[in-house]
Order: C-alpha cells, then structure tokens, then sequence
C-alpha cells in the first residue's frame, strides 16, 4: 500500500524578475490576490489536500514570509479590543499549528531542482507534493486534491498538466503520454513516456504542459545529489523526473481548473479579477467596478 501524501515542498526563494518593482521589497508569493497574499491560497489548497507538513525553501531577504506565517500579538490584541471579530479571524487563518511549517533557506540560486533537494532531510523516506506558489489554481475540489486523488488510483508520481494555449506550446515543459498525443479520448489520467522542456514549434508531443503542481517519490533526491546542471546553468526538476522515469511510473493528470501565472504582471491581474469575482462579498462591487472602467 503507498504511503499516504502528507508534506509538500513550497520553493519561494525566487527573485520575482517578472514583477518587478513590485517584488523589491515584498517577496513574489507574498504579493495580494484582493486582500491575501497568493501564499495564502496556495497553503489553504494543500490544506483541503490533506497537507499536514509544510516546507518552505526560502532565499536571502525573505524573512517576511516566515513572519506572515507567525502571530501579531499587537495587530490581534487591537482587533480584538476594538471588537473586530470577522477582520481577527481573518488574520489568524493562515497561522499553522505547532510544528506544521520548516523554512530552508536555499543558500544559491541554483534551481528549482536544488530547491526541492534541499528539503531531503525534512520529507525523508515518503512521497511528498511539490507546489510552485506562482501558479494560483482556481478549482472546485483543490488542484492538489485531485493530484492526490490520481496518486491514490495509481501510485508512483503525478505531474498535473493542462492544455497550452493555442499555437503557444513550445514555451513550456510539455509531457508526451503513452499510446497518444493527446491522451486517451475523455481520459484525464495518463501514463507518461516522457518530458520535453520547451520543444521546437511543430515537434511538441502533445499539448499539455507541466502547471505547477507535482506528486513524487523520495527517490528524486538520490538523482538530483548528484545530478549535472542543465538548461541555465540550474539543478533542473524536469531533468531529474527524467531520470526517475527510468525506474518508476509517471502519470500526467489534466486537472479540472483555471490556473493564474502570478509571477507574471497580467496573470497576477487576471488572478485579482478573477478571485474578486469569486468572492460571494466582492463579486457585485467588483464586477461593477470593472464595467465602469471598460
């Protein structure tokens, strides 16, 4: 019987280039969806996975992430002598209970590969999730839920996909599955035979490209220790799920969502009205707002 996913690796230690000036002084994953940091939602989806661990593998100057994720006995003293119950709750939503969050700091920038390494000693011997904060997924049943519905079905490693816009997918990591380009007719769940990170326009093996959310095996450490620097000088995560491949089973999920590119300037404004619009509170004013400007 596979062990069950309990801990998921979070790298944040990114510099956010694309959304500069705003990440100079905030971290990326730090800056507002409406009025939560897109951490926030990203720790609320693995918590409806069934999360219980979480470890965050943080770089230089990224000490507020660390704090967000911490009490603020004055901010919570005053809102609650003021009475200010709803705003109180919502400060203390994030907050984790006592041992349910591990911050690594990734001392170089040397990958998203490195990063997941660095967390060897935290998930040990079990199967972990890897959740790249940039990616906000809009779902009914979390993203990370159905990532771990699919592992529970069939085990080994899960890399959730989804259709690359059209003409547009050479810019991405595009999986090739067993048997079809596009996966089996109706199918959402399917084995992989491999990876192509950014393939030449018209040799793409199909149109699904890897969004962000992943399901694997300890094993990946003992490839990525020892693994050679790939494209950009970097510990490549792609290349050491290659290498996993040769001994262990893959299946590409195409989950049922909307994903937000927060680390770019226009997702990260997509993502604003679109969680604006969520919002039974918000949706009225905001869809109103909108009107008004176009």
């Amino acid at each position: 019987m596979s062990k069950r996913v309990r801990k998921a690796v979070l790298p944040v230690a990114g510099m956010g280039t694309r959304v500069l000036p705003g990440a100079k002084t905030t971290p990326k994953n730090l800056l507002n969806v409406v009025d939560r940091p897109i951490l926030s939602y990203v720790v609320e989806e693995a918590r409806a996975a069934g999360i219980e661990h979480f470890v965050f593998i943080v770089g230089r100057g990224q000490g507020a992430i660390e704090d967000y994720f911490d009490s603020n006995p004055e901010i919570e003293a005053a809102l609650e002598a003021k009475g200010k119950s709803e705003i109180l709750a919502d400060v203390r939503r994030d907050l984790p209970k006592p041992g349910e969050m591990s911050f690594i700091r990734q001392m170089a920038p040397l990958g998203l590969g490195h990063a997941v390494w660095c967390a060897r000693d935290v998930i040990g011997d079990e199967p972990f999730a890897v959740m790249l904060p940039d990616m906000l997924m809009a779902a009914e049943r979390s993203a990370l839920a159905q990532a771990v519905d699919a592992y529970d079905k069939v085990g080994g490693n899960i890399v959730v996909v989804e259709p690359a816009p059209q003409g547009e997918a050479h810019k991405y990591g595009i999986v090739a599955l067993e048997g079809s380009n596009t996966g089996k007719q109706g199918a959402r769940l399917n084995r992989m035979t491999g990876m192509v990170e950014k393939p030449a326009p018209g040799t793409e093996p199909s149109n699904l490209f890897i969004s962000g959310r992943y399901i694997l095996q300890p094993e990946i450490f003992e490839i990525l220790e020892t693994q050679e620097r790939g494209a950009g000088g970097e510990i490549q995560l792609t290349d050491g799920m290659a290498g996993l491949m040769k001994t262990q089973a893959f299946h590409a999920l195409e989950y049922e969502g909307t994903t937000y590119d927060c680390g770019d300037k226009i997702g990260l404004l997509r993502a604003n009205v679109a969680f604006a619009l969520r919002r039974p509170d918000l949706a009225d004013e905001a869809r109103a707002a909108i009107k008004a400007l176009l």
